[in-house]
């Protein structure tokens, strides 16, 4: 897709479906390190092991905030000067993402809306999903705001 234009015709659609992500413990030991929350499940392996997990696990806000990385690897918009996140409406997170485990997003355009300066907003029904896992381990209503 290259027009941000080009969603209008597409409400109601699942629009896209991001590349595979891996989930590292790396990845989450950095994120850790970045809000300072440090709780064993995440962190400490050799406790995790005896937990229902079996292992680490990444952090729910991790996997929340990979949703603009997902979806910036996802979309090109070529006539956009600037996209800015606007907010989410609604979060759950549904199901453990463990260390060594790859995601990926889909994004389906609930509503696409013009702005009195110009832009854009669209709110999306994202869900996050685990490879080889049927329950998605996030689902989000998400709003962005595009300008060109």
């Amino acid at each position: 897709m290259k027009s941000v234009r080009e969603l209008e015709q597409r409400v109601g659609e699942e629009v896209a479906v991001s590349p595979w992500i891996e989930i590292t413990q790396e990845r989450i030991d950095t994120f850790a390190r970045a809000i300072d929350d440090h709780q064993w499940i995440h962190v400490d392996r050799e406790r995790a092991k005896r937990s229902p997990f079996g292992g680490t696990i990444a952090h729910g806000f991790l996997t929340l905030s990979l949703l603009s990385h997902l979806s910036e690897r996802t979309f090109s918009f070529s006539e956009r000067k600037m996209g800015v996140n606007y907010g989410l409406n609604r979060v759950r997170f549904t199901a453990p993402v463990p260390s060594g485990s790859r995601v990926r997003a889909r994004f389906t355009l609930q509503k696409f809306e013009q702005l009195a300066d110009g832009g854009i907003q669209v709110t999306w029904a994202t869900v996050v999903e685990r490879e080889g896992s049927d329950k998605p381990v996030l689902v989000a209503e998400w709003l962005g705001r595009h300008y060109y």
